[in-house]
């Protein structure tokens, strides 16, 4: 009796352990067992999954495969996952979490990661993004490799890596804001689930691990840049499509790589690092241009250039340049008719004399840009001195506003909204709208105020701009520097 009393013991306490072990793990227990699709469930078409050498095979007609397996019931709250990841080109996938199994359609509950590698037209947000939350636009795999994605879930916050780069950093609100459409994209619990877009996505998935947390896992610190107003407005407009991306940041008056990506991470604003390019610039020779590019091309951001000055054009290579996810430059920097090299926001350099004189002078010299130059974006679009700022409406008559946004379309050259300078006006905007110019959003940040698009957003609300209407940059081969 003694006996059969502590083997029931002992096998209760080892049932206890096994209970134990389905709601925390200090290991990584597989999802997928190398050989059939047994713990998992298709919807809509089983033949968009199979198994071949060991992998997981994405293709065919959209549908989503759901985790059924006895892993932790199939119910899964705070966690890590890990996932050897494989892309065709063109190829778009997806793993969600906290989901549940339905049918037909996307999955309604619960978050994705995406996956995705290419260059497209019909898709910007790159993998790592935790989808129409906190996006990047980079692609840091590539196509026909395999990489890591690791999916880090603690109480309210997400955080997102792709080869050990993190690329999401999310912390859920209170009271998220969400466009209807994603109503349903919160944490919660739930399963994971895999998505084969359409018959051209193929996808490879591997060594699907989990490693189970405990309910009470606490996030790391993370720091609010952003007023939980502020941040409401920014996450809406993401959630809503546009790609909200500060396309002028600089690394100065104290800015590192680190803040800009931290910051990035946190705020949901993707950015865009540039140096100043050009005669009595930083970066003023190729080799200083090429060293700027090698040192930041693994960091999840774009990486451009402001071209500094009319010299610029004969400073660097083309095939330099073209590395770089895009360029800008202003009509800041030009030579008066009267033979002086003026830069236009320094008073002590700047030549006004005749208003109307000078305003001709500008926008001659802006049609110049806009129609000798390689660039993807007009920056510090329709600046003025100082001494004339306070005349913006009177001097931009719609005459030269036409002269300009006409530049504009004829070059497919987009315009900067700048929030520091709060221009173009709401009127230059919508003109430049109505005939079919992009907007890109900056900031030309002097210190850590990169990011701050308050006026960039303000114009979107007053201007009804639209997702379409924002500006992103042309993938390789078909940039502005590469084409004749």
């Amino acid at each position: 009796m003694k006996r059969f009393f502590v083997t029931s013991i002992a096998i209760l306490s080892i049932g206890f352990q096994l209970i134990i072990a389905q709601n925390t793990s200090e290991t990584w227990i597989p999802l997928f067992d190398g050989k059939t699709l047994t713990d998992w469930k298709a919807n809509e078409s089983v033949t968009s999954f199979k198994v071949e050498n060991g992998q997981i095979v994405c293709g065919g007609p959209r549908a989503h495969l759901f985790y059924v397996g006895k892993v932790n019931h199939g119910t899964f709250k705070n966690f890590e996952l890990k996932a050897e990841i494989k892309t065709a080109f063109d190829a778009n996938s997806g793993i969600y979490f906290h989901t549940q199994f339905q049918n037909d359609g996307w999955p309604a509950k619960g978050y994705e990661v995406q996956v995705m590698n290419s260059p497209s037209n019909s898709e910007h947000k790159k993998t790592g993004s935790l989808y129409a939350v906190r996006n990047v636009y980079k692609s840091l795999a590539k196509d026909g490799e395999w990489f890591t994605m690791h999916i880090i879930v603690k109480g309210q916050q997400v955080m997102v890596y792709v080869n050990g780069i993190k690329t999401a950093d999310y912390t859920q609100p209170v009271n998220p804001a969400r466009d209807a459409s994603f109503a349903a994209r919160l944490l919660s619990s739930g399963t994971f689930a895999l998505q084969c877009h359409d018959p051209k996505s193929m996808v490879y998935y591997k060594s699907i691990v989990v490693k189970i947390l405990p309910d009470d896992a606490v996030a790391e610190a993370g720091k609010d840049y952003f007023t939980p107003e502020k941040a409401a407005q920014v996450d809406l407009l993401i959630n809503q499509g546009y790609p909200i991306i500060d396309y002028h940041v600089h690394l100065k008056g104290g800015v590192t790589i680190e803040d800009v990506v931290n910051k990035s991470l946190r705020t949901g604003i993707f950015c865009g690092i540039a140096p100043n390019c050009g005669v009595g610039f930083p970066v003023d020779t190729n080799d200083k241009l090429e060293q700027y590019y090698a040192e930041r091309k693994d960091v999840p951001v774009f990486l451009s250039m402001q071209a500094e000055g009319r010299e610029w054009v004969n400073t660097f290579k083309k095939e330099s340049i073209s590395k770089f996810d895009y360029v800008f430059t202003d009509a800041m920097t030009w030579t008066n008719n009267n033979g002086k090299r003026m830069r236009l926001w320094l008073k002590e350099e700047t030549e006004v004399g005749d208003p109307q004189v000078f305003m001709n002078m500008l926008v001659d010299r802006i049609l110049s840009v806009l129609n000798n130059e390689k660039i993807d974006i007009y920056a510090n679009a329709t600046f003025i001195p100082e001494e004339i700022a306070s005349r913006y409406d009177e001097l931009w008559t719609d005459e030269r506003m036409n002269k300009v946004v006409d530049g504009l379309v004829k070059n497919n050259i987009a315009m900067e909204i700048s929030s520091r300078y709060k221009i173009p006006s709401a009127k230059f905007i919508k003109l430049a709208k109505s005939k079919g110019v992009k907007f890109s959003l900056g900031t030309n940040n002097l210190d850590q105020d990169f990011g701050n698009l308050d006026y960039s957003i303000q114009m979107i609300k007053e201007c009804d701009l639209k997702p379409s209407d924002i500006f992103f940059p042309q993938p390789d081969g078909k940039k502005p520097i590469q084409l004749k």
